[in-house]
């Protein structure tokens, strides 16, 4: 019999959250690899693991890692994140700790995919705009946010986030 795990949440601490992170599959993923453990705007650092988590292998094994291949990535670790996010949550106390990212790397992705192939500025812009939608949580993101559960919730604001930053790409586009 194993022991319970122990939330880190009261301590804080980078040794107590990289304890956690461990214990756990789906907190190992909700945590981004790591990435959410950052002391600094976690959110950001997630999204930045997401970056180059799609745009490395793509860059150096295009015939592998396909559009095809990335929509199947980001279907599948949607569906896997509502279970890490869910589970991560449940049990850390906290619903969307600010050390889960794994909603901001999948969101990301969705960004990456629709944006392909674009030059670094634009991917840049792209970075930026969705961390600005993901931060500021205009309407309907800060509802779902505080309205929709679980691990759902937690994924699904950072999906609506990426179709803010798409929309605005897509109109910028047309202008």
């Amino acid at each position: 019999m194993t022991a319970p795990l122990r939330s880190p949440v009261g301590s804080q601490s980078t040794a107590a959250l990289t304890q956690f992170m461990l214990a756990h599959p789906a907190h190992w993923l909700a945590q981004g690899f790591g990435s959410g453990l950052s002391p600094v705007m976690p959110g950001t650092a997630g999204t930045l693991m997401g970056w180059a988590l799609f745009a490395v292998p793509t860059g150096l094994w295009p015939a592998i890692f396909t559009p095809l291949f990335w929509v199947v990535a980001i279907l599948a670790g949607f569906a896997v994140g509502i279970w890490a996010c869910d589970r991560t949550g449940r049990d850390m106390g906290v619903a969307d700790h600010g050390s889960m990212v794994w909603d901001e790397i999948i969101a990301f992705w969705l960004v990456m995919l629709f944006l392909t192939p674009a030059d670094f500025s634009t991917q840049c812009a792209a970075f930026l705009w969705f961390r600005f939608f993901d931060m500021v949580k205009p309407p309907p993101i800060r509802f779902f946010d505080r309205h929709v559960k679980g691990g759902f919730g937690v994924m699904w604001d950072d999906i609506v986030a990426a179709f803010y930053t798409l929309l605005l790409f897509a109109f910028w586009r047309a202008a």
